[in-house]
């Protein structure tokens, strides 16, 4: 996650291998950075991939949860974490996923 200390520098962005991040009230895709064209959501319902999804956060850069792996599969530690001037991309508390479940999420969205 990007706490609110972040100070809108955008050298996150580009470092994400899963564009999972994105700028403050931009809308994101699954699509973006995957391999996906359709998505089941957890009420069952499936969504195109490249529909727009409403913006986690209208203030700060974000982070899509459901689209971050920490970097596993990609790089030894989270990039954006090593990129962030002020230290606020942090493990999200309420979100603690295992390297396991990780690796899932990035073989389900790249198609491996």
């Amino acid at each position: 996650m990007i706490t609110d200390e972040c100070i809108n520098c955008g050298a996150c962005e580009p470092e994400c291998p899963n564009t999972a991040i994105y700028e403050g009230g931009v809308e994101w895709t699954w699509a973006g950075g995957t391999k996906l064209n359709e998505v089941t959501l957890e009420d069952g319902s499936v969504v195109s991939a490249t529909e727009k999804q409403e913006p986690v956060s209208d203030e700060f850069y974000y982070i899509v949860t459901a689209k971050c792996t920490e970097c596993n599969g990609f790089h030894e530690e989270p990039q954006c974490a090593a990129v962030c001037p002020v230290d606020c991309c942090v493990d999200d508390p309420d979100h603690p996923e295992t390297e396991d479940e990780l690796l899932a999420k990035k073989a389900f969205m790249h198609g491996e």
